[in-house]
């Protein structure tokens, strides 16, 4: 039963009682519940080619890029306390980009005070929260604006050297000019000034062609401390080449930020690269570097995170969100900013055992409490959940394939529902209903069978229906059943398609194809009464090894095939 003296409807949240426990906490002067990312990494500094923080790990950061500043553009209104606050707590994120637009129509050259305003805002609101906000002037030719450029960071520097929170990004994206002759020249001289005021904080120092050309910089950087190279990337126009780039960079000794990405390309249109994005998160994971996603925006093109319309001032929800915005959302959410020069090792169960996760055990979560569980073995278990709430898990999956969930629930009500997403739900796993157990500490296990891809990866509970506690959730490898001779394909390889021959003719098959990550990148279903003969294009897929896996009537076969 929930707690005793203070009762609230079934399925509620005491949200009275958090305030005044939180109240009671700082009066106390108990820690908060969370450190800030600003408390528990502390001034940043550059070390090789790694950004470490103050216990001299290295630090891997990830947020989000405001739009332009320039009034007019419709990005401006974004430059709010409320945004930065939505962000860090809604999130997760642990830096904000405010991008200055300084001499296209609208910017810092035509109103100063304006725009310093704005920045001003959101650095403020920033350091208020605990958050890394960079200062960016944000231009493509900085080198015409050296005087003012130079005046502007030396006020920034005056005003907020003395708090390890503050970022200097000292030009956006140089054009397809010399490093040597146009672009570290200015970069020397800004960066001089910056330092004759604040000898520490980072500095991020643009690279020519659209901050790409990080390899160049990298064999003349530029002379100081504490200095890293802005990288930018588009998911759908820069792919290998690009981070092969990068990864000479990084053996020059450079270290790297990626103060801007989208998820589509290089124009900010076309649709979402959701492959090459996690190629690109994957990488920057690798490497350790800090990133900030384009743009927290409603402008109507497929970099925005926001629908065209989102009021700045609202209390926001994942209704919200574009398709880029959703899938942003979760690597950020997700995203650990301490990492280890060598990983931990992970263990990763045999396939055939059970993995168990705590209810309690998530990373990170929007909306639910803990509580004494009356459940066998003790405990907490979660409850107050409420629709729209979630909880986010970090697992190892053995191998590819079908898996049986089970749930330790309990309801006083039922009519609950627990979902299975991943990134930020764009990819719902599977979803099942929650019964009445006859109370709020009567439990029972509730079971249901979804496909997962193999590896480490990230799984959040989502509550689409609320009223009910759950204590813990597991998986376990559902073992594969070959009574029917399994199905064939061909030709193999294949460049366009691949011909399958069902071992059930006429039963409803899900056909998925994964690759050598573990990766779903195809999913299709095919109807009962279909021909035993199906065809499932490939042409959209990279050249490679895949696994192909057909599901008919929990039988499941695998086999690989290679895509020319």
């Amino acid at each position: 039963m929930k707690s005793a003296k203070i009762f609230f409807a079934p399925g509620s949240r005491p949200r009275l009682l958090l305030f005044l426990f939180l109240v009671l906490a700082t009066a106390w002067g108990r820690p908060s519940l969370a450190q800030t990312p600003v408390v528990r990494y502390g001034a940043l500094r550059v070390q090789g080619n790694q950004i470490l923080g103050q216990s001299n790990q290295p630090v891997s950061l990830a947020g989000n890029s405001l739009f332009w500043s320039n009034s007019g553009w419709g990005g401006e209104r974004y430059y709010s306390a409320n945004v930065v606050g939505w962000l860090k707590n809604n999130w997760n994120a642990s830096i904000v980009r405010a991008s200055m637009g300084v001499d296209e129509a609208g910017g810092y050259l035509e109103n100063p005070a304006r725009e310093k305003a704005k920045v001003k805002t959101i650095v403020d609101a920033c350091v208020a929260a605990g958050l890394y906000v960079i200062i960016d002037w944000h231009s493509h030719q900085a080198e015409q604006h050296q005087a003012q450029a130079i005046a502007f960071f030396q006020e920034m520097a005056t005003t907020y050297g003395n708090t390890p929170n503050v970022i200097y990004e000292i030009y956006n994206e140089p054009l397809q000019v010399s490093w040597t002759g146009v672009v570290k020249p200015y970069a020397q001289a800004v960066t001089n000034a910056i330092r004759a005021i604040d000898p520490d904080n980072l500095i991020i120092v643009g690279t020519p062609t659209w901050s790409q050309d990080v390899d160049v910089a990298a064999s003349s950087p530029v002379a100081g401390t504490n200095i890293a190279y802005t990288l930018h990337f588009y998911a759908a126009s820069h792919k290998a080449s690009l981070r092969s780039k990068a990864s000479t960079a990084l053996s020059r000794g450079v270290a790297l930020f990626v103060t801007e990405y989208g998820t589509c390309d290089a124009s900010g249109g076309g649709s979402v690269d959701a492959a090459s994005t996690q190629e690109w998160m994957d990488f920057m994971r690798l490497n350790k570097l800090s990133h900030c996603n384009w743009a927290l925006n409603d402008k109507a093109e497929t970099a925005s995170a926001l629908v065209p319309g989102t009021n700045p001032a609202a209390a926001w929800s994942d209704s919200y969100l574009t398709a880029s915005g959703r899938l942003v959302k979760g690597y950020i959410q997700a995203w650990s900013g301490t990492t280890t020069t060598t990983p931990p090792p992970t263990t990763t169960p045999p396939s055939g055992t059970t993995t168990k996760v705590e209810a309690e055990s998530y990373h990170v979560m929007s909306g639910v409490q803990t509580e004494t569980t009356a459940d066998t073995g003790g405990g907490l278990n979660v409850g107050w959940l409420d629709a729209g709430d979630w909880m986010a898990y970090t697992v190892n999956v053995p191998t590819a394939g079908s898996y049986t969930f089970q749930y330790r629930v309990a309801s006083a009500s039922g009519g609950g529902q627990i979902r299975l997403e991943q990134n930020a739900g764009t990819t719902v796993l599977g979803s099942i209903a929650v019964p009445n157990t006859g109370g709020w500490q009567n439990w029972t296990t509730i079971t249901n069978t979804l496909t997962l891809a193999a590896g480490q990866q990230d799984i959040a509970i989502a509550v689409p229906a609320g009223g009910y506690n759950i204590n813990w959730w597991s998986f376990t490898k559902t073992a594969a059943r070959m009574a029917s001779p399994p199905a064939t394909l061909y030709p193999n390889p294949a460049q366009k398609q691949l011909n399958l021959t069902l071992a059930q003719p006429g039963t409803a098959a899900r056909i998925t194809v994964i690759n050598t990550r573990g990766k779903q990148v195809l999913s299709r279903e095919v109807p009962a009464g279909a021909f035993p003969n199906t065809a499932v294009a490939i042409d959209a897929l990279e050249p490679g090894i895949y696994t192909i896996r057909i599901e008919q009537r929990g039988q499941v076969t695998a086999t690989k095939f290679e895509k020319e």
